[in-house]
């Protein structure tokens, strides 16, 4: 089992940034490769991005690309997600995830973190 706690969100204005953090425990972090998912009011969850167990590969969903930029601690347990220049449409419940590759954890992560409240206000 591995254990996902994301904090870091909150309120900020439209043009703000926030840093998103999740710490796991459980099972060997750096065994696991990592990402953030997103879901909005009445939309499905969604791919936001994602980083190899090492933290040499990632992929971000094209709505993010060129703002957000995810990394991750192998030292510390920790993943985390800069996110710049919000949009209201930014709006949403992030999650982090885990799953053995980075091949599956955009279609089947094994396991998923509370998640926490993003709010970008116009």
């Amino acid at each position: 089992q591995v254990q996902l706690v994301e904090s870091g969100g909150g309120l900020v204005q439209a043009g703000g940034s926030l840093r998103l953090s999740c710490a796991a425990s459980g099972r060997t972090f750096r065994n696991y490769a990592m990402a953030w998912f997103r879901q909005a009011p009445g939309k499905e969850r969604e791919f936001v991005a994602c980083i190899s167990r090492s933290g040499g590969l990632t992929d971000y969903a094209d709505s993010v690309k060129g703002r957000f930029t995810i990394s991750r601690d192998n030292a510390k347990n920790t993943l985390s997600l800069q996110m710049n220049s919000l949009k209201p449409e930014d709006t949403a419940v992030y999650y982090c995830a885990a799953a053995s590759t980075i091949s599956v954890i955009t279609t089947r992560p094994s396991y998923w973190g509370q998640g926490t409240q993003v709010t970008v206000s116009s």
